[in-house]
């Protein structure tokens, strides 16, 4: 069976009110007592999977849970246990699952990679669970015929490490699950209530937090992008494409918003949140014609997070990276602290917003939602991305042409005095053939191609003029138009490259990639010798940074300029 469930944290502040609509008299109150399995190693946590035996008010359940077909659903399998059985085998410290019965059951392709006698033989319980339950089930009065009915659930309590019980972390959260009737029942439920108490979506399961209590972490890893997990194909329908879209940028959104509303200021969460937020912006904007359903307002509100994050991601590194390595190049010591309280609005403000979190649920919807019922649903959406590429590769040729005519003076002049300097410069920089460029001086993860991509405007070219007189708004466009035809090309490739073309479209996406970062750090770089010349005003020792970043200017431009005459230059992949 697939269970369809959406789970919040409950912010202290809000946690009277929703407690005094949860708390009513038709509620029932249950204490959960959870043992919960894995390998040593944690193979099914890896997998996805949480194993575990519950006590269930009077009642010991086996419940295993897996990846489901939605954002919002997951595999689950309960099975009944005989209590007398159960209790014995807790007195004398025998208790584990059975993993026979799970032979001709729907979680069995999730157990598919395991040899389930073998995986029985090295599964130890981990981390136990002590929850009380307060259930409520919500009925939709306004549709008799329609039988929609959710469970609500608010569950406070605490996790304990199986082996340590003096480790501990606490649980505060609140579930609404499908338990009949229409998925939009469940999702307009969910909005009243995330608009009411402030509630923020969390996609951490109790196996996640224990597997993170074992392991002594409080968060888990921040995702990158993950272009295999984009399930399309040939046959695609167009509002077919954009939900596959649409559900693999929330894939990298969703997790590392978690982690940051639960309070994580890890740098990596915040920067993969950001390229989450930078692909799907990419995405609604140019396939924004593929389906009838995409809401003109979500937009406006991913471009208003988009730039809150980018603005403290930005300074944040700046004090914390930047900062250091200058230092170690003989730069006096210039203190950002002041600068970063001056923003106000932190990373977990950001995302735990109202508007972008009900944003968040009304783009889940829009991926569980079923696009044959579309007008556009017969549309092949073959026919129509070569189209949409050429465009955005037309909007990008066309900024590229106006920043040529109204280039830089003052780039073109800059020259490097100091022989110190270039020697610095030299030593922190990659060769210009290098697919990772000022490694040490770049928030950036060699591992991930994506986290290479830092920026993208938030304002949208195809509603703005560009000032003739403007070169530097020129480029942030061009950068706007290039990140945007770098994304939408990852997500197009599968569907238009050809076999015998295979090596062409990756040189097309390594040239797209190049470029973009080339670009990026052209302006990083900009950005960082502002804040550097405007901070030495009230402090001297920031002409070293300034005068620093200006020395790299010169080169920043012409390698952005070369790797942009080789996208431009290039033969499309489609």
């Amino acid at each position: 069976m697939q269970e369809i469930e959406l789970k919040f944290l409950v912010p202290e502040s809000r946690l009277k009110g929703l407690l005094r609509q949860a708390q009513v008299k038709s509620s029932e109150v249950t204490q959960l007592a959870a043992h919960y399995y894995d390998t040593p190693d944690q193979q099914l946590a890896q997998a996805g999977i949480g194993l575990r035996i519950r006590k269930e008010g009077d009642a010991w359940v086996q419940t295993i849970k897996a990846g489901g077909d939605g954002i919002a659903a997951r595999l689950e399998h309960n099975a009944p246990l005989d209590n007398e059985q159960v209790q014995a085998m807790l007195d004398s410290n025998t208790l584990m699952p059975d993993l026979s019965i799970y032979k001709n059951t729907s979680v069995a392709p999730a157990l598919a990679e395991f040899k389930l006698k073998k995986l029985a033989k090295n599964l130890t319980r981990l981390y136990v669970t002590d929850v009380e339950r307060t259930t409520r089930l919500l009925v939709d009065e306004s549709d008799d015929e329609a039988n929609n009915h959710i469970e609500m659930a608010y569950d406070y309590g605490e996790i304990i490490h199986g082996n340590d019980d003096s480790q501990r972390d606490a649980i505060q959260e609140i579930e609404f699950e499908l338990i009949s009737g229409d998925i939009d029942f469940l999702f307009t439920t969910a909005k009243t209530w995330c608009k009411r108490y402030k509630l923020c979506l969390s996609t951490v399961t109790k196996a996640e937090r224990g597997s993170l209590l074992i392991t002594g972490q409080h968060h888990s890893p921040a995702v990158s992008a993950d272009l295999d997990q984009l399930t399309i194909n040939k046959d695609s329908s167009m509002p077919a494409f954009i939900r596959a879209v649409v559900h693999n940028c929330l894939l990298q959104i969703l997790p590392n918003s978690s982690a940051i509303v639960a309070g994580s200021e890890d740098d990596d969460h915040i920067l993969q949140l950001y390229i989450g937020i930078a692909r799907l912006q990419a995405a609604l904007q140019a396939f924004a014609s593929y389906s009838d359903e995409i809401n003109p307002d979500w937009l406006p509100i991913i471009k208003q997070t988009a730039a809150l994050i980018n603005d403290y991601q930005k300074l944040a590194y700046l004090a914390s990276d930047i900062e250091p390595d200058l230092q170690q190049q003989g730069s006096p010591i210039v203190d950002w602290a002041a600068d970063i309280d001056t923003l106000k609005i932190s990373p977990k403000n950001t995302v735990g917003a109202n508007d972008f979190q009900l944003t968040l649920l009304e783009l889940i919807a829009f991926t569980m939602s079923d696009p044959s019922l579309e007008p556009q649903a017969d549309k092949p959406v073959i026919d129509k991305l070569a189209k949409t590429l050429s465009k955005q590769y037309a909007k990008l040729g066309k900024v590229a042409q106006i920043l040529h005519s109204k280039k830089s003076d003052k780039s073109d002049s800059i020259t490097i005095e100091n022989n110190d300097l270039k020697n610095d410069e030299s030593q922190s920089v990659d060769s210009e053939d290098s697919d990772l460029e000022d490694s040490d001086l770049e928030n950036v993860n060699s591992k991930s191609i994506n986290s290479k991509k830092l920026d993208v405007e938030n304002d949208d070219i195809e509603n703005s003029d560009i000032d003739d007189n403007d070169a530097e708004q020129a480029m942030s466009k061009l950068h706007q138009q290039l990140t945007t035809l770098l994304y939408i090309s990852e997500f197009a490739a599968p569907l238009l490259e050809k076999k015998k073309s295979k090596k062409k479209t990756k040189r097309w996406l390594k040239r797209l990639v190049k470029a973009q970062t080339a670009l990026n750090h052209y302006r990083n770089h900009i950005m960082y010798q502002q804040r550097y010349q405007l901070k030495s005003e009230t402090d001297s020792n920031a002409l070293y940074g300034a005068g620093w970043f200006a020395a790299m200017l010169t080169r920043d431009h012409k390698r952005s300029e070369k790797r942009l005459a080789k996208v431009i230059d290039s033969s499309i992949f489609w």
